[in-house]
């Protein structure tokens, strides 16, 4: 017969109590390394289920708390960054949402053009997900610092594989997501500089100091605090070796197909992504090509690939509709190697080429 779960502890508060703090301890754990990887206070540490949650509560939390009634933001920006912004625009709220060049980007210039005095938000991915490009975080802080306006940065792709580190970059809100840094699913983070106030979007019990009621998913906490220490840990040299497979992928393409373009910048991308389009060719048709020989890449966006709509991002890239149909994405990972990378640069350009042969948009 099998005991119950709850056997021993029945009316046994003490039992309770132990289980409580080491809850407690495990939680104040995770966040001192999550801290440690964003290179800020762990006690401005939120947990979230993901970062479309640490998202919408960056943005929503900051705007409707009073203090302004205008939000700046880009056309690229992960949509669980434009649905909120729109969801302000639906409440009444402006919101600029800022063009980029052909190279995925937006200048700090376009940033402190459009600041005004109701501006309360300015929210930015520092690296897109589809393209690779790199946005200047830095450069932009430097903007709205001296504006007195709190910047938001999506930092997931990007943490702990570059550079960043909110203090010493002058961000005041940031996300992070635990799949991103070989961590659980189903649980993120947002880092509020202490002191800011947000509205929260979640209401219950009052957990996360108020910020995010509901219990917190403990497993899934600890599991981000490994991964966060890891990767802190591990990420430069992890980054360093990835750069120059990407590298390896790139130019190989470059030599070896001639129907594949990189898109976004040849400098200044993230170290493990390779976006590219094919011309004459639909990018689901490479996908599954390539499937088939073992490789796994994607024909965008995780997030974008299920509402299977024409992508947003390269629509702002000025990309035409057959360009944007032949958009591929790469990206490596800490089991990826150079025998990996020359495996696709050996099938991509047959692929291509038998199906190009076959394709009425060649």
């Amino acid at each position: 017969m099998m005991r119950p779960f709850m056997e021993g502890w029945v009316g046994n508060p003490s039992a309770f109590h132990a289980l409580g703090e080491e809850a407690s301890e495990s939680l104040a754990a995770a966040r001192a390394k999550v801290g440690r990887l964003v290179g800020g206070r762990p006690e401005g540490i939120v947990f979230t289920s993901g970062a479309t949650e640490a998202n919408n509560l960056a943005i929503k939390g900051v705007a409707l708390r009073g203090r302004g009634r205008h939000v700046v933001t880009t056309a690229v920006e992960h949509a669980s960054v434009l649905a909120p912004c729109r969801d302000l625009v639906k409440a009444g709220f402006d919101v600029t949402f800022l063009p980029v060049d052909a190279e995925c980007r937006v200048a700090p210039e376009q940033v402190r053009a459009a600041l005004r005095p109701d501006t309360c938000l300015v929210s930015i991915g520092a690296a897109n997900g589809e393209v690779g490009a790199l946005q200047p975080w830095r450069a932009i802080a430097a903007v709205t610092q001296a504006a007195g306006v709190l910047l938001h940065v999506d930092a997931v792709g990007t943490l702990g594989r570059l550079p960043l580190a909110v203090d010493a970059d002058g961000i005041d809100v940031l996300t992070l997501g635990a799949n991103d840094l070989y961590g659980p699913p189903g649980v993120g983070a947002l880092w509020i500089r202490p002191g800011t106030r947000l509205l929260p979007q979640v209401l219950g019990g009052g957990q996360e100091d108020g910020l995010r009621s509901g219990t917190e998913n403990l497993a899934g906490v600890v599991g981000l605090g490994v991964a966060a220490e890891l990767m802190l840990r591990d990420g430069a040299a992890e980054s360093g070796r990835l750069a120059a497979l990407r590298d390896r992928l790139i130019d190989g393409l470059a030599a070896r197909c001639q129907a594949a373009r990189l898109l976004g910048p040849r400098r200044g991308r993230l170290p493990h992504h390779v976006g590219l389009t094919v011309g004459g060719v639909k990018g689901e048709s490479l996908v599954l090509a390539l499937d088939l020989e073992g490789i796994s890449v994607s024909s965008g966006s995780a997030c974008a690939a299920l509402t299977r709509e024409p992508s947003h991002v390269l629509r702002a890239l000025g990309l035409e509709p057959l360009e944007a149909a032949g958009a591929l994405c790469a990206t490596l990972g800490r089991w990826t190697t150079a025998e990996d990378v020359d495996i696709i640069l050996e099938e991509l350009p047959t692929i291509v080429e038998r199906l190009r042969a076959l394709s009425p948009l060649a």
